[in-house]
């Protein structure tokens, strides 16, 4: 059996590229999470200086919302660091460091959500499980262009929150589905 290679957070690795993304969650419960994007790493500390010149703040979240997020998150990045034959990882109060590719990912979803109703985020989290990473690398990128920065809410931002928020993919249609390709399968 082979060893899984070690990560920092979530596939991370410094040697490979500087280039991550930091999710900071304050010890404080009523503290929203920060997301940085980041092209240094500061080798042998406990907690990474941020450099308001150099890192990029991406994202604020209300705690409540990331909490919705959180599982889904972590669930869809370790399934695939596992596959990769890469240590999992899980998101921490304090700092977590996220692979580039993955911080993409992560904050075309927080960026879906931050502004609608916690009540449309599954809605949100089954469209954006319904891309593929590659699609939604270019979502990001797109967005990232024009409006990526903390504050931003306006263009492509707003264009995301409607496309992954109100764009329900139903639940009881893809369990049909399901239940029919069982019952094929049964009968074959």
């Amino acid at each position: 059996m082979s060893e899984k290679l070690r990560t920092l957070g979530f596939g991370f690795r410094p040697e490979e590229s500087l280039h991550h993304f930091l999710v900071c969650i304050s010890a404080k419960a009523d503290s929203n999470v920060m997301i940085y994007e980041r092209f240094a790493w500061q080798d042998e500390v406990s907690q990474q200086k941020i450099n308001v010149f150099e890192d990029k703040a991406k994202a604020e979240i209300s705690r409540h919302k990331w909490k919705l997020l959180e599982d889904v998150l972590k669930t869809e990045f370790n399934n695939r660091l596992k596959k990769q034959k890469l240590q999992g990882g899980r998101f921490i109060n304090g700092q977590t460091p996220v692979e580039h590719l993955f911080g993409k990912e992560l904050l075309l979803l927080v960026w879906s959500v931050e502004d609608c109703d916690p009540s449309v985020i599954p809605i949100a989290t089954r469209n954006w499980l319904g891309l593929a990473p590659e699609e939604r690398w270019w979502l990001y990128t797109m967005t990232n262009a024009a409006t990526g920065n903390v504050g931003d809410r306006k263009g492509w931002r707003k264009a995301l929150r409607y496309a992954l928020t109100e764009n329900p993919i139903e639940e009881q249609r893809q369990q049909s589905l399901f239940d029919i390709m069982i019952k094929k399968g049964e009968e074959e």
